[in-house]
């Protein structure tokens, strides 16, 4: 029977409301604070715990979940003190809900909720482990839930720092791995990986893994069974085989065969959801100083890192990416001058001022057409065309000052009001020697009045291209006589598959072998070590051989795929173990 609760000590700004629990060295009160004012978790050490190292670790759980409490896995510490009856206490975060251990009791977590829990504590372990800490007393009764519904970690009483890989106290047994029990125990962060994968495999069982129903259970039954017993099966028929294999990795007897970290059994719970079509949850981990992930896992952006960040004013750094980025020609800058493109209702008087000014070869006078008159100066019957930067685009030239002759016969005269965008034409009137009265002799070189009559007729010439052009806007596809004969672009035929992936294990050093059915010049190949979180990473050889790095004492593969000159490989990889 459980010793009753100690009483409850006085505490300043705080009201006592209930006892929450009773552990073998402190006793939990719910308080409610005056200021600000909210329910909170006191948990208060024993008196007859003063006198031994229980004071110290105290102590020390108060800096490390204070230190690790801002992620949203772990319990939040809000303050620590020591009670007027001489007792240590700290102030908690309250959670309303009952812990995973009573919940695992009552019903079966489904998997869809156990895959979340595992990957969210393991986010909240590895915060822990990179910030020098083990929790060594992973299990269901230490993760509570917080009032939405999130799993947060607690009780980090027997915690310690990574370094310390030596001597291990105060264990829960069901929830221990091998090493736990050596002589001296041992433990490290594989160690806190072993007792999370035994967390959800009592939240998905209803019961401890090496607990069996019906059967003996004492300490010395589950250390005997842990150290030598394979993973029990979870006989769930709505839990994958993939599950059931994580968990045994997660729990394998030697630890170097466990998952190198918590973040990589996070990651390995994320594929089982991925396989489930379940919704990924996001793996976070609260890093001052980020370091490499597991070689050859790139998390495919689950896993959310939050580091530190110092950004100062006068730094570059500390503006938006788009606000360091300057265009090269500014949107109304004074210095760039903007030319538009003409309306559509001027394109065709455009076109006809554009074809104007290009030369035409020259042609005899026509009959019948009286010149106009000239000035000596023949720029100002057509001046030259001036565009400047500040004034608005126009179809229609600007002449140069003192143009102001009347255009020539035949040349488009002022638009027409009814008909804007119509260019109107001013025809030339003919006249007959025996009308006409004797002109008087032109002060202008006969060779002013050849050029005049040439202007007239390229005139004439662009309005006939114009009007062709626009009835000719799409032009029409030519036939081809006869369909080209399709070319097979693969000539040299398709690259076939590896054959022959054997391998051998000699002491402890493995080495593969395989053949090229169809070797061609400048073949290579490509193999990839295959884990149970996939393909790793690729190497390129040009050898039919490859002897793996490390002592590999469980069971090794490799893929490996032909790869070809031009960049063609094999359409499917040949898969080869050993051990």
């Amino acid at each position: 029977m459980s010793r009753r609760p100690s009483p409850p000590p006085q505490l300043p700004g705080f009201r006592y409301l209930e006892h929450l629990g009773t552990g073998g060295f402190a006793d939990v009160f719910l308080y409610e604070q005056q200021m600000p004012r909210r329910r909170v978790a006191v948990k208060v050490l024993l008196a007859d715990r003063l006198e031994t190292g229980a004071a110290q670790e105290f102590t020390d759980e108060a800096n490390v979940m204070a230190m690790l409490s801002t992620h949203p896995a772990i319990v939040t510490i809000y303050q620590a003190g020591v009670a007027g009856d001489g007792r240590p206490y700290l102030v908690m975060e309250f959670c309303p809900r009952p812990n995973l251990q009573v919940r695992a009791r009552r019903e079966q977590f489904s998997v869809a909720e156990t895959l979340r829990v595992g990957i969210q504590v393991a986010g909240a372990v590895e915060t822990a482990h990179r910030a020098g800490v083990l929790h060594r007393d992973i299990k269901p009764a230490n993760i509570l839930v917080t009032e939405y519904n999130r799993p947060a970690l607690t009780d980090f009483g027997i915690a310690s720092t990574t370094a310390a890989a030596t001597e291990s106290s105060g264990m829960s047994i069901p929830w221990s791995p091998p090493e736990s029990f050596a002589d001296p125990p041992k433990s490290g962060p594989r160690t806190d990986v072993w007792a999370l994968g035994a967390t959800l495999f009592t939240l998905l069982a209803g019961r401890s893994p090496f607990e069996r129903p019906g059967e003996r259970n004492t300490g010395a039954d589950l250390i005997e069974r842990i150290e030598r017993a394979a993973v029990p099966q979870l006989g769930r028929p709505d839990s994958p085989e993939s599950l059931q294999r994580v968990l045994e990795r997660a729990m394998a007897k030697n630890p170097d065969d466990r998952y190198p970290s918590a973040v990589a059994f996070a990651r390995a719970l994320q594929k089982v959801q991925i396989e489930l079509s379940h919704s990924v949850t996001t793996i976070d981990i609260v890093d001052e100083h980020p370091v490499d992930e597991t070689p050859g896992d790139d998390g495919d952006g689950l896993t959310r890192v939050r580091d530190v960040h110092s950004i100062s004013p006068e730094s570059p750094t500390a503006t938006r990416p788009s606000a360091t980025t300057q265009r090269k020609h500014p949107v109304g800058a004074v210095d760039v001058p903007r030319f538009d493109r003409p309306p559509a209702s001027d394109a065709l008087a455009e076109t006809q001022h554009r074809v104007q000014a290009a030369p035409a070869a020259p042609v005899a006078p026509v009959p019948g057409m009286t010149p106009p008159p000239f000035d000596d100066d023949i720029t100002a019957v057509r001046g030259p065309t001036v565009v400047t930067p500040d004034a608005p685009w126009s179809p229609h030239p600007q002449t140069a000052p003192g143009a102001g002759a009347p255009p020539f016969p035949g040349t488009p005269a002022p638009h027409d009001a009814r008909h804007p965008g119509t260019p109107q034409y001013a025809p030339a009137t003919p006249s007959t020697a025996a009308d006409a009265p004797a002109a008087p002799r032109s002060r202008m070189p006969w060779w002013v009045w050849v050029l005049g009559v040439v202007a007239a007729a390229s005139v004439v010439a662009g309005v006939v291209l114009v009007s062709s052009l626009a009835g000719s806007l799409v032009p029409t596809p030519e036939q081809t006589a006869q369909a080209p004969d399709p070319q097979d672009p693969l000539v040299s035929g398709p690259v076939p598959e590896a054959e022959d992936l054997e391998g051998t294990n000699t002491a402890g050093v493995v080495a593969f072998t395989w053949t090229n059915p169809d070797p061609q010049p400048d073949d290579s190949y490509i193999w990839y070590e295959v884990t149970l979180d996939g393909p790793q990473e690729a190497h390129i050889v040009e050898q039919t051989d490859v002897t793996l790095e490390g002592d590999r004492s469980g069971r090794t593969c490799i893929e490996v795929l032909i790869k070809r000159a031009d960049g063609r490989s094999s359409p499917e990889p040949i898969r080869g173990c050993v051990g």
